[in-house]
C-alpha cells in the first residue's frame, strides 16, 4: 500500500508505545470478539443496511468537518448518525444530514463495552458502524471503539495495521489520490454509495441578535476574512506574511477583517494595526465565524480548522500550505485555491512575495466572477 507522506515532527517513544498497546488491544480484542460466523453475518446485513453510525472521535475540528462529505453521499438514502469527540460536536450539531450527534468521552475508552456511552450505542440496532479514521497509521481507539458498539453490526474501516483484527470489512486506499475527503467516501462503497467530487458542507450558522448588528456594522464594501491563527506552530505562516496578505487585500480593493481564536488576539491585533484600515475581528464562536466568511465572501488562512470550515460555509477559500501536503489535506478546485509556501519560509522577503502575488491574482479572480 502507498503510504501518506507527512513532513511532521519525530514520533516520540511515547506515541510509538501508545501505538504499541493498541496494536496488542486490537489483537487481545479480536480474539474476544470472534465468534463463528458472525462475519459472514454481518456481511449479510449490507445489502438491506439501513442504519449507520459514523464513528470519528479525535478533537480535530477539522476532521470533524471532513465527515461532512460523508453526510451528503448518505443523505437520503440511510438513517445516520455520527459519534464524535465531546469536543467536536458542535462542529455538526444541527446538520441537516444527521439523525443524531452523540458525544463521545474518550478518557475511559479503553474499557471498551464497559466505557461510558457504549451499552446503549450496542443497543441502538445499528447495521453498519463506520471507522472513518485515516489510511496512513492504525487508529487504535477509533478501531476499537467501533467493534466494541458494532457487536452484530457490520464494521467497516481502512485497511491498514491491525484493523483486520477488529474489522468485518477492511477497505483498501483508493489509489491515484491522498484525499482524505475522497479516501473517507471511498469507505461508503461497501454500502453502494459513491460520489465524483466531495461536498463539504455546514448548518446554517446559528446567530444572537448582537452579532447580526456587529455584522450590519462593518463596512459597506468588499471584505475579505484574514485568519492568520492555527493550531500547529509547524503548519503556520509568520506574521509578516499576513500582514502581507492584508496589505495585498487593501490595496485590490477590499477591507481585511483579521479573526482569531483562543489565544491568537495577540497576533491578530499586531496584524490589524500593521495594516491601515485593517479591522480586528470581535470575539466568534463556530457559527458566528463561518457568517463572517459568508459575509465577507473571501477567506485567506492557513492549513487549520477555519480552513475547512470556510470551504465547508460554501466561502472562496485561499489556503496557505506549510510542511503538509496539499492534496491529502486541502481543497485545490474552484473556487478555492491552495499555496505550497514550504520552500519560501526561510526567505521572508520571498515568502511575502509569493502570498502578495497569490492574494492579489486570487482576490482578482472572484472579482472577475463577480461582476
Amino acid at each position: 500500500m502507498t503510504r501518506f507522506a507527512l513532513n511532521a515532527p519525530m514520533v516520540s517513544p511515547l506515541k510509538r508505545l501508545e501505538h504499541l498497546f493498541k496494536v496488542s488491544m486490537a489483537v487481545l480484542w479480536g480474539l474476544v470478539f470472534f465468534r463463528r460466523g458472525r462475519k459472514e453475518r454481518a456481511l449479510q446485513r449490507l445489502p438491506n443496511a439501513r442504519r449507520v453510525l459514523l464513528v470519528r472521535i479525535d478533537n480535530r475540528v477539522g476532521e470533524a468537518l471532513l465527515m461532512t462529505p460523508l453526510l451528503e453521499a448518505l443523505a437520503g438514502k440511510f438513517e445516520v448518525d455520527v459519534l464524535v469527540h465531546t469536543r467536536c460536536a458542535r462542529v455538526l450539531e444541527g446538520h441537516p444530514r444527521v439523525r443524531k450527534i452523540i458525544p463521545f468521552e474518550r478518557s475511559k475508552w479503553w474499557l471498551l463495552p464497559l466505557a461510558p456511552g457504549i451499552g446503549p450505542l450496542r443497543k441502538a440496532g445499528y447495521d453498519v458502524v463506520v471507522n472513518c479514521a485515516n489510511w496512513d497509521a492504525f487508529s487504535g481507539t477509533a478501531a476499537l471503539v467501533s467493534r466494541a458498539i458494532g457487536t452484530n453490526a457490520c464494521v467497516v474501516g481502512p485497511s491498514v495495521g491491525a484493523n483486520v483484527w477488529v474489522t468485518d470489512v477492511t477497505v483498501p486506499q483508493k489509489t491515484g489520490t491522498t484525499s482524505e475527503a475522497i479516501q473517507r467516501l471511498e469507505l461508503l462503497r461497501v454500502l453502494g454509495v459513491s460520489t465524483a467530487q466531495p461536498r463539504m458542507s455546514f448548518r446554517v450558522p446559528r446567530l444572537h441578535s448582537d452579532f447580526r448588528e456587529w455584522l450590519a456594522q462593518l463596512p459597506q464594501q468588499p471584505l475579505a476574512v484574514v485568519n492568520p491563527g492555527g493550531r500547529l506552530d509547524w503548519r503556520r505562516v509568520p506574521a509578516g506574511g499576513f500582514i502581507a496578505a492584508a496589505a495585498a487585500l487593501k490595496a485590490a480593493g477590499r477591507i481585511p477583517i483579521i479573526t482569531w481564536g483562543p489565544g491568537e488576539e495577540p497576533l491578530a491585533r499586531g496584524i490589524a494595526r500593521a495594516v491601515e484600515g485593517a479591522v480586528l475581528a470581535r470575539a466568534t464562536n463556530l457559527d458566528e465565524l463561518a457568517a463572517l466568511m459568508q459575509h465577507c465572501g473571501l477567506t485567506v488562512c492557513n492549513n487549520t480548522g477555519p480552513m475547512h470550515l470556510s470551504v465547508a460555509a460554501g466561502v472562496p477559500t485561499l489556503a496557505f500550505f506549510v510542511h503538509i501536503s496539499i492534496e491529502r489535506w486541502g481543497h485545490p478546485f474552484a473556487p478555492h485555491a491552495m499555496v505550497d509556501l514550504t520552500q519560501t519560509m526561510g526567505d521572508p522577503a520571498k515568502l511575502e512575495g509569493a502570498i502578495r502575488h497569490a492574494v492579489t491574482e486570487f482576490s482578482a479572480t472572484r472579482a472577475a466572477r463577480a461582476s
